[in-house]
């Protein structure tokens, strides 16, 4: 009896400790540390391609997955007409999934400023290219929406999901 009461004390100070320990570890720790998000809430990740490439290679996998594609914006290209020097290349992808993007727009009508999604393939330096999101745990505290934790962790998980397509040769 006294090895059997010794034993789930054991484990109900371990599973107390790991509690503990989950609790004060920050969300990015379970991010890899490639993906981890800077101070700003953003997560840059290399792509194994050129923009081109990077571009076409996001946009099928957003469409096999089903997600609404609103367009590109050529932010290179743009300053370069507007006479602008000196901006690299960088192509600004805009996606979402409505149903889930408007409940986030449900808890603040303000997180309409971070949806839908936008993605940015630009050039670091000279072949070297990066794919830079906004971490969704960072518009959560942004816009003070804890209510859909979930939501915005999977909507974290499909971003890098998507990401990857462009970060295999």
């Amino acid at each position: 009896m006294t090895a059997c009461l010794a034993q789930a004390c054991s484990a109900i100070v371990l599973a107390f400790s790991l509690m503990l320990g989950a609790a004060a570890a920050p969300a990015q720790a379970e991010l890899p540390p490639a993906a981890a998000a800077n101070a700003a809430g953003i997560i840059a990740v290399p792509s194994a391609h050129g923009i081109a490439e990077t571009v076409e290679r996001l946009q099928k996998d957003i469409a096999a997955k089903g997600i609404m594609f609103f367009g590109v914006v050529d932010q290179g290209g743009l300053a370069a007409v507007s006479g602008v020097p000196g901006i690299k290349p960088s192509k600004l992808l805009l996606f979402g999934n409505p149903p889930l993007g408007t409940q986030f727009l449900g808890a603040n009508q303000q997180a309409g400023l971070d949806w839908p999604v936008r993605m940015l393939v630009y050039l670091e330096a000279p072949g070297r290219v990066m794919i830079a999101w906004t971490d969704f745990a960072w518009i959560a505290r942004r816009h003070g929406i804890s209510s859909l934790d979930p939501q915005f962790r999977m909507a974290g998980e499909v971003a890098a999901s998507i990401a990857a397509a462009a970060q295999k040769k």
